[in-house]
């Protein structure tokens, strides 16, 4: 599985891909320098289950660890997923 981040304008997104094929988006915007909003999470129905949501946010927190940006999880999957890990509280916006 690889996860490719991408940025256009106010709007960023993670793309998670398998011999070519879309698995899943998770997209967020640009609320400022150092904040960025998750909005949505989607996940291809055939890759439910194996961890793509999980690996698209980690791509966005890595690269928000790398640049000194908090991130607001909007997006229910998202926000429950830094409720359940304490690894990725580091960029939480408190």
């Amino acid at each position: 599985m690889e996860v490719l981040l991408k940025v256009s304008g106010a709007k960023g997104s993670a793309v998670a891909q398998e011999n070519d094929r879309r698995a899943g988006m998770m997209s967020y915007s640009i609320a400022g320098p150092n904040l960025i909003i998750i909005d949505h999470t989607e996940v291809e129905p055939a890759y439910n289950g194996r961890g793509v949501g999980k690996q698209m946010l980690y791509k966005i927190v890595e690269m928000a660890r790398k640049e000194s940006i908090k991130i607001i999880p909007l997006c229910p999957f998202a926000a429950k997923m830094f409720e359940k890990f304490d690894d990725i509280k580091d960029v939480l916006k408190s």
